[in-house]
């Protein structure tokens, strides 16, 4: 996906009424105040190419960067919320919400705007030690853990 497609599946979500019901997408999953995206999921095996991970993993890094530069001068600076404390609570046991359960497993930290009634989240998981990627959206009601 390119960027272009990137900002059209945000603006898309940001405007799209939420389901009743938690539902799979095209793209992610929505469910009742809230809309997700996976903008980029690099999690194969790179056994056969050395060299394949690690330029995947640059260029999500790549996309995520210029998805923030875009998104950045539309909206102004984002916050940069820490999943942390939340990921020690969900260690012990606490149970995290939706739509925010799967960003808090996942992120170290989400950039986030709110725009009009809805916060925009992006996050990037990182495989510690891997080549792994993944880049998502979410768009919701529901404020941040």
């Amino acid at each position: 996906m390119t960027t272009a497609h990137h900002l059209r599946l945000i603006d898309g979500m940001r405007t799209r009424e939420f389901p009743r019901a938690r539902t799979p997408s095209v793209s992610g999953v929505s469910g009742p105040g809230y809309h997700t995206a996976f903008l980029r999921t690099d999690h194969e095996p790179w056994d056969d190419d050395e060299q394949a991970g690690p330029e995947h993993r640059a260029q999500c890094l790549a996309e995520h960067d210029a998805l923030l530069t875009l998104l950045t001068a539309r909206w102004g600076e984002p916050q940069l919320v820490s999943l942390w404390s939340a990921q020690e609570r969900m260690l012990t046991g606490e149970v995290i919400p939706e739509p925010w359960a799967d960003p808090v497993a996942g992120c170290a930290f989400v950039r986030l705007w709110q725009v009009e009634e809805r916060w925009v989240a992006i996050g990037l998981a990182l495989e510690d030690g891997g080549p792994g990627c993944e880049l998502t959206v979410l768009v919701t009601v529901v404020d941040p853990p």
